[in-house]
């Protein structure tokens, strides 16, 4: 790879996201799709169940229970969605020319395929190997609530794997291991490249590059044992052949089986991860890094954006939605790792400052509907979001990388 421009590779999640917007979870209508207990089918605010789980709670087809939720109305937006290439739009926008940014994944032979590919060629986002197949397009009906939380906002997910079951470890190439920094996002909703997660991120390492996951909410393993950790790959010892883990506070405690951030974070360490992340959402995010590719730093905790909290106390009205915010955040950190490697190779990355990057990204997606965000020139994304990472690294007193 000596020579060759930077070349980030990711696989996993992508779909097309259908955004409900507002949904009153307090409300009567959405209180009778609540969950009464894990794995059941039901409704949970911040996690994802699959249609055909929700139709046999319910004793309801899907789009009955959908109409009854939204109360009829249509989609406030129609947007590329999914933890692997939301995240890898986002980071191929601020990278620019500097990186090579790839995805892997599959579609249906469908409206929706259609829609995403006529999508992503707006987009600085190449793919690689990217599998038509004869199965409808992987789709999220996201229902939003933005008074959740005390104003923070909250979404449901409800899914449909669809053609993402079509998706193997056999259409991953060379060029994809041949990558300085390997992605594997969301693969909960990709099943057959999640089993096989361990010999992929081997093979990556094999090919010297940085693994990264970001994960996503398991209701695959939820519904087959509930209460009981998820697994990542097919073994515990998938984690030693992670470099980054990026998860959110519910995955982390589920992967994990711990009962606070900390207790995950010493799951992870001991399990041999190299870095950890844990997000959760207007809270701390917790970290740590303890691995030849990043600056070592014991367990610790950043808050979120301060900036972004006044601007939407103060003006309400400026507020988009919490969808994306995540995956936006988790790209942040992907282009932060990757600038850094283009600027001082051989270094130790310094995880703070892409946290840094990541919380600017993630906040600055509370402010559009859905997570991927159309550029109207190249470096647009760079440009608004750099007064929020400006901001950040002040409020922290992170040194600017």
């Amino acid at each position: 790879m000596a020579g060759r421009p930077l070349r980030i590779s990711g696989t996993g999640c992508s779909l097309v996201d259908y955004l409900y917007k507002p949904v009153d979870f307090s409300g009567n209508r959405f209180k009778e799709y609540l969950s009464a207990k894990p794995g059941d089918g039901g409704l949970s605010p911040g996690r994802l169940v699959f249609t055909g789980e929700l139709e046999n709670f319910a004793g309801r087809a899907y789009p009955e229970i959908r109409h009854d939720l939204t109360e009829g109305m249509d989609p406030v937006a129609i947007n590329i969605g999914g933890p692997s290439i939301v995240s890898l739009i986002h980071a191929a926008q601020l990278c620019g020319q500097s990186a090579g940014v790839y995805f892997y994944g599959c579609s249906g032979n469908d409206d929706s395929g259609l829609f995403i590919r006529q999508k992503l060629s707006t987009t600085p986002l190449n793919t690689g190997f990217y599998k038509t197949v004869d199965s409808h397009t992987p789709f999220t009906d996201v229902l939003s609530d933005p008074h959740y939380d005390s104003g923070h906002g909250e979404r449901v997910f409800i899914n449909n794997i669809g053609a993402a079951w079509d998706l193997f470890s056999e259409d991953l190439d060379e060029e994809f291991f041949n990558s300085q920094i390997t992605v594997f996002g969301g693969t909960a909703l990709v099943p057959n490249i999640h089993n096989d997660l361990k010999n992929l991120l081997i093979k990556a390492r094999e090919h010297g590059s940085l693994t990264i996951v970001n994960t996503v909410f398991d209701f695959l393993s939820e519904k087959r044992n509930p209460g009981d950790p998820w697994p990542l790959g097919e073994s515990v010892e998938t984690y030693r052949h992670i470099d980054l883990l990026i998860a959110d506070r519910e995955e982390a405690l589920r992967h994990s089986g711990g009962r606070t951030p900390e207790e995950a974070i010493q799951f992870f360490r001991h399990s041999g991860v190299g870095a950890t992340i844990i997000t959760h959402g207007p809270h701390p995010i917790h970290y740590y890094a303890d691995h030849e590719y990043f600056v070592n730093l014991e367990p610790g905790s950043l808050p979120a954006s301060q900036k972004v909290i006044e601007e939407i106390a103060k003006n309400p009205a400026l507020a988009g939605d919490t969808t994306g915010c995540g995956d936006n955040f988790t790209g942040g950190v992907i282009a932060s790792v990757a600038g850094q490697m283009i600027d001082a190779p051989g270094r130790p990355v310094d995880l703070k400052a892409a946290i840094a990057l990541g919380v600017a990204s993630g906040g600055f997606a509370c402010f559009y509907h859905g997570g991927t965000f159309y550029e109207k020139f190249p470096g647009e994304k760079v440009q608004l979001v750099s007064k929020y990472y400006d901001a950040y690294l002040k409020q922290t007193e992170i040194p600017f990388k």
